[in-house]
């Protein structure tokens, strides 16, 4: 609790009220753009300085939403990284992702949560019980997601009343524990403005077992029925209950489709139900971010 006071403190600072709207309805852009390495520390209590690769949208002239992207178990890089952990060897769904959210007219960044901990490569499958505290889902990585929020409302690209989070896997889960209403101050005017969770882990360390899992703003989850590494029904049913209570949440379910399913791989699009999760996650993506993160009412 005492990090999520101070998460609180310093994310009021700058959380103005920029109202300038990008077009929504426009395609992503097909120009490929390249990420700036950027450093930026996270409001853990080391004040771990991380490693981000900012994606700015191009041809936009005025303040734009931002998307802050959370990594899964293996980390930011290619499996193929060879030792060498900068821009050139982001995996492939991060590079789509941060592309196509720039495409739209987002600033896009991948925050990389394990390589300035000393674990650049990530964590294997079924690794759960080795992997330190330093990188845990719940009471770490959404420090770093603040963090991330924080820098980006430095930047005056960025209308910093309109940044959203996504994340995959374990940093899924961490996109969970980061929206969850459990901090002080007002998260909905401090915090992000929605949540978007790709095939989490929904144990979440048992944090919310005793009040259950409440949002502070809008999130949506999806998952594949077949998912080899997490508990689809298990997510279904957290998110359920949190719907039931009244909160903005949905669940995704996406029938015989993988975990991972949204790889732009060969191996994971080889699968037909994973094609056709990944062609409907990515209409769906753009509209809630577009809606989500509008400029406010005034």
């Amino acid at each position: 609790m005492k990090a999520f006071v101070l998460a609180a403190a310093v994310l009021m600072t700058g959380a103005g009220s920029a109202t300038s709207q990008v077009a929504a309805s426009s395609p992503p852009s097909e120009v490929a753009i390249a990420p700036q390495r950027v450093v930026f520390a996270s409001i853990d209590d080391a004040r771990t300085e991380l490693v981000g690769y900012l994606y700015a949208p191009v041809g936009v002239q005025e303040p734009a939403p931002a998307v802050v992207l959370m990594h899964g178990r293996a980390g930011a890089y290619s499996s193929l990284a060879d030792g060498v952990y900068d821009a050139s060897t982001l995996s492939m769904r991060h590079k789509f992702w941060a592309q196509y959210w720039a495409g739209r007219g987002y600033y896009a960044i991948i925050v990389d949560g394990f390589g300035p901990r000393g674990y650049p490569g990530g964590f294997g499958r079924f690794s759960y019980d080795e992997r330190p505290d330093e990188v845990n889902e719940v009471t770490v990585r959404p420090l770093d997601a603040y963090g991330a929020l924080k820098y980006l409302r430095t930047l005056p690209g960025v209308d910093d009343d309109r940044i959203g989070l996504m994340g995959w896997s374990n940093g899924g889960s961490a996109t969970l524990a980061t929206m969850a209403d459990d901090k002080p101050g007002d998260m909905r005017r401090l915090g992000f403005r929605a949540g978007i969770a790709m095939y989490p882990a929904c144990g979440l360390h048992n944090r919310f077992a005793r009040t259950g899992y409440n949002t502070y703003a809008p999130v949506r989850v999806f998952m594949g029925t077949d998912d080899e590494e997490v508990s689809h029904d298990r997510c279904r049913d957290l998110i359920g209950a949190a719907r039931a209570r009244g909160h903005d949440v949905e669940f995704v379910s996406y029938r015989d489709a993988t975990h991972s399913f949204d790889d732009p791989g060969r191996r994971r699009q080889g699968v037909a139900a994973n094609a056709r999760a990944t062609a409907d996650v990515r209409e769906r993506l753009g509209s809630f971010f577009d809606e989500a993160l509008a400029p406010r009412a005034r």
